[in-house]
């Protein structure tokens, strides 16, 4: 079985284009290029001299000395949090927006959430001269107002989403609006392995780099290529997307996906969508859904902004439909308390959203001789006011 798309744009049962007439000659002309372009030598040329000497990649794969005697077994930290902007986000930014240029695009859209999307766009916008519109709910920007005022510096214009929850779902539903009004000139830059094909695609091959990296990485400290566990936390996906790529067919690498459960899966305020979520299409593909009987989405919840989503991306929906990848569902106090935890242990203030990764290790046991990958897709700075407020700091 292959986990990697094929070329209808599904994973298995799950992906594919639902959308709107209007949107057709957009996502058709992205669907048409994106191999093709992305393939070209000056593009990958442009694309790697950004990510080196922009991004400041390669990331380090850091041995966590202290975890890993208290666990018992070998932890490493994928160290997305190194990344300029603070997280995984801008290696898809910048293979995005080389691809708007190449198609002649000078308007550029996004949606965010936790608001690291929004600042990573905004980002490559500055740096390419081009103008910046980013769609996010009310509450986020209340809650992520940090990024908000970032995204704002780097010369992007913020747009609150009104309706609905006034979260990453309704910011999405926004930016769909703008581009079927203005499907010329405009570039919608997603922000997850979500949305109609080829988008899962595109953004997790943007995101590929880090278990490309991780490869390389451990080749050099471990004298093997594959680790045993790969962990990362999943809202809409493209963290996890990027560190489980190219280990997808090795089936001896083991893949964990970990979810926000909220409050507590059953409490009515979750967002574990593997566990709660059935077929259903959001965003124009088809993946597990939280939804009601009647086909109603269902408001998702976490503390953090970048795993409350109602949805998973369709690559995630077909891993944990075929069994390939382990789903664990971790609370809200589960993290914030590994957040505190990393803090003190050792020396690194992640996200919320990778702060749910690392709950997996009260989760599972491993042996001695494992190789643990952690993907630390996020560093902490932006989550600080929820930290203060829930620790009382």
């Amino acid at each position: 079985m292959s986990y990697h798309v094929n070329e209808k744009g599904y994973y298995g049962e799950f992906g594919g284009a639902y959308i709107p007439e209007m949107l057709y000659p957009n996502v058709e002309e992205l669907r048409q290029q994106y191999l093709k372009i992305t393939a070209e030598p000056s593009f990958q040329a442009e694309f790697d001299a950004l990510l080196k000497d922009y991004v400041g990649r390669p990331t380090p794969l850091y041995f966590a000395e202290r975890l890993s005697k208290q666990y018992k077994t070998k932890i490493y930290l994928k160290r997305e949090d190194l990344c300029h902007t603070g997280a995984h986000k801008v290696n898809n930014t910048i293979g995005q927006i080389l691809l708007a240029k190449r198609l002649g695009k000078n308007r550029i859209i996004a949606e965010t959430g936790a608001g690291q999307h929004g600042v990573a766009t905004a980002t490559v916008c500055a740096l390419m001269g081009l103008q910046c519109i980013v769609y996010m709910g009310e509450i986020d920007i209340e809650r992520q107002a940090p990024n908000v005022a970032r995204m704002k510096m780097l010369g992007a214009e913020v747009r609150p989403a009104l309706s609905g929850s006034r979260t990453l779902k309704d910011a999405t539903n926004e930016a769909i609006r703008d581009w079927i009004n203005n499907p010329v000139d405009t570039y919608y830059i997603i922000g997850s392995v979500v949305g109609p094909h080829p988008y899962p695609d595109m953004v997790a091959r943007f995101q590929s780099v880090i278990s490309q990296e991780i490869k390389t990485q451990l080749l050099e400290k471990e004298g093997k290529e594959n680790p045993d566990y790969v962990i990362a936390c999943v809202g809409g996906g493209s963290n996890a997307a990027g560190a489980y790529y190219h280990f997808l067919d090795d089936e001896e690498v083991n893949i964990i996906a970990v979810e926000a459960a909220g409050l507590g899966v059953d409490s009515g305020e979750s967002a574990a969508t593997s566990v709660l979520g059935k077929v259903g299409v959001i965003h124009g593909s088809k993946t597990l859904l939280m939804q009601s009987k009647d086909g109603q989405i269902t408001e998702p919840y976490s503390i953090s902004a970048g795993l409350d989503y109602p949805g998973v991306g369709p690559m995630h929906a077909h891993l944990y439909a075929s069994g390939r990848a382990q789903f664990i569902s971790i609370t809200d106090d589960q993290a914030m308390q590994w957040g505190l935890k990393l803090s003190n242990m050792e020396g690194i203030i992640p996200a919320i959203e990778s702060a749910h990764a690392f709950a997996v290790l009260d989760e599972m046991k491993f042996k001695p001789e494992d190789v643990v990958v952690i993907n630390l897709s996020g560093r902490g700075d932006k989550d600080l006011n929820t930290y203060i407020e829930y620790f009382k700091l």
